[in-house]
């Protein structure tokens, strides 16, 4: 089990590796076109800044064009480089061709059908959307049982890393419905190791001496 910082902020990125128990990060397009840097030159300053694993998602949907982006991505890191491609079926070809080489996750992955395919495939992780599922299908935490069991019984060590996670109790939610990876915004990473009561406990301890 990981946990993973959601973003492209550099200056964030380095505040979550310092904690010292955050193991890698995921961007995406949206999170990168905010930056307003060039991808190659963001994704080298990404890979400075933390260690473990970097989720980077291809942008192009031309297919003569996406397999030279994916490994295009892949050269800049191949050691930590994991590219992200969007659920389509067309896509899962291009997965295939590039899982000898690179370690591959399928996102936005809404059902069940979809992880089977993916995991035949030779998809390295699947990436549910959490709360954007609860909102869509009415139950994200389901539709995370549901990858996990399909992953469990393909049996090619597909794994589960959810994404779309805005509470510290969404988290723990995930991850008991059957993720074996979270990535988390900042402020969400911030708070994972709070409470109400555990900061009234402190408080009171202070008192009492």
């Amino acid at each position: 089990m990981s946990i993973l910082i959601d973003s492209a902020d550099i200056e964030e990125v380095r505040q979550a590796m310092e904690l010292g128990w955050v193991a890698g990060v995921t961007t995406n397009p949206a999170l990168i076109a905010k930056t307003n840097r060039p991808v190659d030159q963001l994704i080298a300053a990404i890979l400075e800044a933390s260690r473990g694993p970097v989720f980077c998602q291809l942008t192009t949907d031309a297919p003569e064009q996406q397999e030279a982006e994916a490994r295009h991505l892949h050269a800049l890191a191949p050691d930590r480089i994991v590219l992200k491609i969007p659920a389509a079926t067309a896509n899962l070809s291009l997965l295939a061709r590039l899982r000898p080489e690179t370690p591959c996750a399928l996102t936005a992955v809404y059902a069940g059908h979809q992880a089977l395919a993916a995991c035949e495939a030779g998809a390295r992780y699947l990436i549910p959307y959490v709360n954007r599922a609860t909102r869509l299908l009415g139950d994200g935490l389901k539709l995370v049982g549901e990858l996990s069991a399909v992953a469990e019984r393909a049996g090619t060590g597909t794994e589960i890393l959810a994404a779309s996670i805005k509470t510290p109790e969404e988290a723990s939610e995930a991850f008991l419905a059957g993720a074996d990876h979270l990535t988390l915004p900042f402020d969400v990473i911030l708070r994972m190791g709070d409470h109400d009561l555990s900061e009234r406990a402190i408080k009171e301890f202070r008192q009492v001496g």
